[in-house]
């Protein structure tokens, strides 16, 4: 018998095994889905009924990548992911052949002006300049890799003037004074590991004239990294400023406080996306965030509905007012609005009291979460484009408006998207997911699991070295510079040297039918139904 033979008869013995183990294995199964109790389609098509669970399971990547088209993907689009991608990676967002807003649809315009400013007559620091990397598409072919090449780019920060500087509790003993009006909403560490917050520390840092909030899970030395301001944010839970039975501990609020980074605090009430006190699985709690929060390690944590310090708005203020003489700091809160009545009361009561926050955070129930239920992220809390007219109007109307400065936030993550709000009375805007995805998130809806594949959301280790601080701090940055010069875009098409100077008559709603409301007379309609009493307070 010669080789070839022989390599014959092996390849042919090869062949039957390989068949004879895969109908073995499919025997089996078909054994196992029939006797089992659990689902009905193994038990009526075993073995063919599991190609159902397969689809079902990669069914979120088909309809990501494949089926939904750029405008239909929640809880952000293809099309706005890729926008946020352009400015953080390119540093630039230029649109080809035109918009894919569907105009018949109703929504909010800005006003244009018929003359417009022209960029030398825009307010804005001219001087300082900011360097980032970025990248620089050279061909992008069908089959093969990108080509584009990593390159120093220096441009305009875009910070405000001078003159335009947001003062946040000018009454405190170190108010809090602020270039730009985008910052980073609250993240905590632990919800986002570390090499996450690091990357975004530092590339608020390089872009100047932002802030990070540091969620409620406590000031960690990863937000301190870059040279950034930083809001702590105090939540139910007081995680970071606690003893071991978990009571306020007044003198950890002092040393933390006394952090130069550490600009304000902010009272968390509520979130947008979760109205209840928030949650962390155990796995996420590693010893070092159990030592910065002060509990438990390798423990779920699910902080309090609410504070056991007060429970009404004069208990509240009452807080709020020991914080700031106990830091000398500006202390804010952060609440979700769900009526009318609630921002109403929230304003008679600071100007029955005298007392208050200098700052309110106002979350639509748009807003993300690591972790929340579908009913409370469904349908609990107005969305921001209600909210915020509803509380801008309810402080001027009790005469205690310039005692507060209104930061809103809820998918603001485009220059149009700010210039609205800012005209619908906020005057700064925190953002979230956006600054996740300059950072590496593709959302894969992972948040809760301590398993996001690139290593954005997870406390895990080996996935987390998938994030490349020193890339990623460049894409922050470019992200952050990149909405200001587009906001201040926006501004000169308005017809306004400056984005401060956004007010509801450079914004107007377009209905189903084609008809133009003013702002005016959207909150008419909202608050006073049959347009009693004047909406221009």
């Amino acid at each position: 018998m010669n080789i070839a033979d022989i390599l014959t008869v092996i390849g042919f013995v090869a062949v039957v095994l390989i068949i004879a183990i895969l109908l073995g294995i499919v025997v089996y199964i078909f054994f196992v889905d029939r006797t089992q109790r659990q689902h009905p389609v193994l038990r009526n098509y075993p073995v063919v009924g599991r190609v159902r669970y397969f689809f079902e399971k990669i069914g979120p990547e088909l309809r990501q990548y494949f089926f939904n088209n750029d405008r239909e993907g929640k809880p952000i689009s293809r099309n706005d992911f890729q926008h946020i991608v352009k400015k953080a990676k390119y540093k630039r967002d230029v649109r080809g052949f035109g918009s894919q807003r569907d105009f018949e649809e109703p929504g909010y315009y800005i006003r244009n002006s018929m003359f417009p400013k022209l960029t030398e007559e825009l307010r804005m620091d001219k001087k300082i300049k900011q360097k980032t990397n970025r990248y620089l598409l050279v061909k992008d072919p069908l089959f093969t890799q990108r080509e584009e090449h990593l390159e120093e780019d220096e441009s305009p920060a875009y910070l405000l003037d001078e003159e335009d500087t947001i003062v946040v509790g000018e009454n405190c003993k170190y108010p809090f004074r602020v270039r730009g009006q985008i910052g980073m909403s609250a993240m905590s560490y632990g919800s986002l590991g570390d090499r996450a917050i690091t990357a975004l520390s530092k590339g608020l840092g390089i872009a100047k004239g932002a802030w990070m909030n540091t969620g409620e899970g406590g000031l960690s030395d990863y937000h301190l990294k870059g040279d950034t301001d930083v809001i702590m944010q105090i939540g139910p839970g007081m995680f970071g400023v606690r003893d071991k039975e978990g009571n306020f501990n007044w003198d950890e609020l002092l040393e933390k406080s006394k952090i130069p980074q550490l600009k304000a605090f902010e009272v968390k009430l509520a979130q947008g996306a979760k109205t209840r006190g928030g949650h962390v699985d155990a796995e996420k709690v590693t010893e070092e965030i159990a030592r910065i929060r002060m509990v438990e390690p390798f423990t779920s944590i699910d902080s309090p509905n609410r504070f056991p310090e007060f429970d009404d708005a004069p208990s509240l203020f009452s807080f709020i007012e020991r914080v700031r003489e106990h830091t000398g700091k500006p202390v804010g809160m952060k609440i979700v609005v769900g009526s009318h009545l609630d921002a109403d009361d929230l304003a008679k009561q600071m100007k029955e009291t005298g007392k208050g926050p200098d700052f309110i955070t106002v979350d639509g129930g748009e807003g993300g979460t690591g972790a929340s239920y579908q009913e409370l992220t469904d349908s609990v809390g107005l969305p921001i484009k209600s909210a915020l007219p509803l509380l801008d109007y309810a402080l001027k109307k009790h005469g205690v408006r310039d005692r507060v400065k209104i930061i809103a936030s809820g998918k603001l993550f485009s220059p149009d998207r700010v210039a609205i709000a800012l005209a619908m009375g906020a005057d700064l805007v925190n953002i979230a997911r956006a600054f996740m995805i300059t950072v590496g998130c593709i959302q894969t809806l992972k948040c809760h699991s301590n398993a996001c594949p690139v290593g954005v959301t997870t406390t895990d280790p080996d996935l987390q070295k998938a994030l490349v601080i020193d890339e990623k701090k460049h894409r922050t940055a470019n992200y952050v510079i990149s909405m200001r010069k587009g906001l201040f875009r926006v501004a000169a098409a308005a017809g306004l040297d400056s984005p401060v100077h956004f007010r509801r008559e450079h914004v107007v709603y377009k209905d189903a039918k084609g008809k133009t409301w003013s702002l005016d007379e959207i909150y008419q309609s909202m608050i006073q139904p049959g347009g009693e009493g004047s909406m221009n307070a």
